[in-house]
């Protein structure tokens, strides 16, 4: 039997450890074997049944080389507390499995793990508000139309469309959007683009959106510092100061200063296990019980490298501000005490980035159910946030400019003209309300005299435009709106006033240039001599 990657989707712990379990009863070699003088059929020893599992779910691709010989014999006690496999005397049910010369046996039949059912959340992740709907108490009769304020440049770009006889048209006024009208956009569309990540058709077997909290959401998502931490509005679910103090002497070791410099052998590590008690000691995983199912999901898209951070960035854009914020800073410190080298090792048989998996899996995701592949999962996600943690901690840029461009247009009131290209855009609020003909015309012929005549008025007074311009651009208006024209230019003479007829002066004709041509002066008879 080949193993598979099982991708994303409902129940992926369950389908995960029944293909183990088939993978290993199909794999592990059964031979005859002796203990006290007596020899037992089809069976093989502690040791080699922790051989073979080792090897199998380190070239398995769901889980990979990072599973170590410890994490193999935990998964085979948990096979042992669950008749997976029993000892060679049939006893079975306990946690007692241990990396030896004893000897085991599979059943006549492994139990596989059924499928829960969980109630249908309904296929809608949220209800968008209907911004169409008018707030309650608003009449629906004789709304007054707001009066378009159009400029002669905006006018004339498109007065051969909507300058014309408009047609009866729809009003839309839509509601001034709520800050919870804000937060219910950012759930939806934050679930949406998770569903869409995941590839799943709902999300209903790996989340309940009833669960998610969208001020949450939004809180994550503006109220970060400079480096992208979550900043909380509640100042007493910080870190204690002696943690965050604990913390940043192992991670900037050995240049912090708050504390004095160690005075014994093994304060490292004194101050190491204060962190892991502390964390420890939490009731809930960090990534939280509700959303254990949507990490683990995200889990088998670690083959496409840039879709699971993608969906690592959304799913933890879900937390709780103060669990986004513990994880950032623990897996910020999990990392530089990987890559310090000035810091003394902190065990003597693990090496320093396995030890912080080990140490803080469990604090970071695992099940409430306690689910028997849990310590591998949470291996599996907590190496690969590690190996990107700044990417995956960090808000979403793309996510984030998609909901502000989408708040910014549903505050947005657009009247499109028949045939126009462009809208005219009115600020919020808004409704919607449809009028009839009569009462259409009634408002156009009493609401848009006014600032069709102050249009007209800046049309002429226009210093800016030619001459020619100008006459085109009246003629224009004067054939579309004649009524409204003739009241502001009655007769010819009161329009030929905007263009005065200049006087060409003509040249001034010199005295010299009227006498002939110079000719020789001639005696006449009045001057005898």
């Amino acid at each position: 039997m080949e193993p598979r990657l099982v991708g994303p989707g409902p129940y992926r712990a369950t389908r995960l450890w029944n293909e183990i379990i088939e993978l290993f009863r199909a794999g592990m070699p059964l031979r005859k074997h002796r203990c006290h003088f007596k020899s037992y059929e089809r069976c093989f020893k502690a040791s080699e049944a922790v051989d073979c599992l080792h090897e199998l779910l380190g070239s398995n691709q769901n889980f990979g080389p990072e599973v170590t010989r410890n994490q193999t014999v935990k998964l085979l006690k948990k096979f042992l507390k669950n008749h997976v496999i029993e000892d060679i005397k049939g006893r079975w049910g306990k946690e007692d499995f241990q990396d030896d010369g004893h000897l085991y046996r599979f059943p006549p039949s492994s139990p596989l793990k059924p499928y829960p059912k969980k109630p249908s959340c309904g296929k809608e992740v949220i209800k968008f508000p209907d911004w169409n709907e008018p707030k309650a108490g608003t009449s629906q009769e004789h709304i007054p139309v707001k009066s378009v304020t159009m400029n002669s440049e905006m006018w004339y770009k498109r007065h051969s469309i909507a300058i014309g006889e408009v047609p009866a048209c729809k009003l839309v006024f839509r509601r001034e959007l709520t800050q919870t009208n804000i937060e219910e956009i950012w759930k939806s569309m934050t679930l949406s683009q998770l569903q869409k990540v995941l590839g799943l058709d709902s999300l209903d077997e790996v989340l309940d959106p009833k669960l998610v909290n969208s001020k949450h959401i939004v809180q994550n998502a503006y109220n970060v510092n400079k480096q992208g931490i979550v900043t909380l509005e509640d100042k007493s679910k910080e870190l204690p100061h002696w943690i965050l103090s604990a913390m940043k002497c192992l991670a900037n070791w050995p240049s912090y200063s708050d504390l004095k410099q160690p005075t014994y052998s093994g304060f490292e590590r004194d101050v190491f296990k204060t962190i892991v008690d502390y964390f420890g000691q939490m009731k809930e995983p960090l990534l939280t019980f509700h959303f254990f199912d949507v990490f683990v999901s995200v889990l088998g898209l670690l083959q496409k490298h840039s879709k699971a951070v993608e969906a690592l960035q959304i799913s933890c854009l879900l937390l709780p501000p103060e669990n986004r914020k513990k994880l950032q800073l623990l897996v910020r410190m999990m990392v530089r005490i990987s890559f310090n080298n000035d810091l003394p090792p902190l065990s003597e048989s693990v090496r320093t980035r396995n030890l912080m998996v080990q140490a803080f899996s469990r604090c970071i995701l695992c099940s409430k159910d306690e689910m028997d592949l849990d310590e591998l999962l949470a291996a599996k996600l907590v190496s690969f946030l590690m190996d990107n943690y700044q990417e995956i901690l960090s808000v979403p840029s793309a996510l984030k400019s998609s909901i502000e461009e989408h708040v910014v247009h549903l505050q947005r009131v657009q009247i499109k003209y028949a045939g126009a290209d462009t809208d005219a855009t009115f600020p919020p609020p808004s409704f919607c309300h449809q009028i009839s003909t009569d009462e259409f015309e009634y408002q156009r012929a009493t609401g848009s005299q006014e600032p069709l005549a102050a249009l007209l008025e800046e049309i002429a007074m226009n210093k800016e435009i030619s001459v020619k311009d100008k006459k085109k651009q009246l003629k224009q208006f004067q054939k579309s709106y004649p009524e409204v024209y003739r009241v502001r230019f009655p007769t010819p003479e009161t329009e030929a006033v905007l263009f005065p007829e200049k006087n060409k002066q003509k040249p001034p004709i010199l005295m010299w240039a009227l006498k002939k041509p110079f000719q020789p002066f001639h005696r006449t008879r009045s001057f005898r001599m």
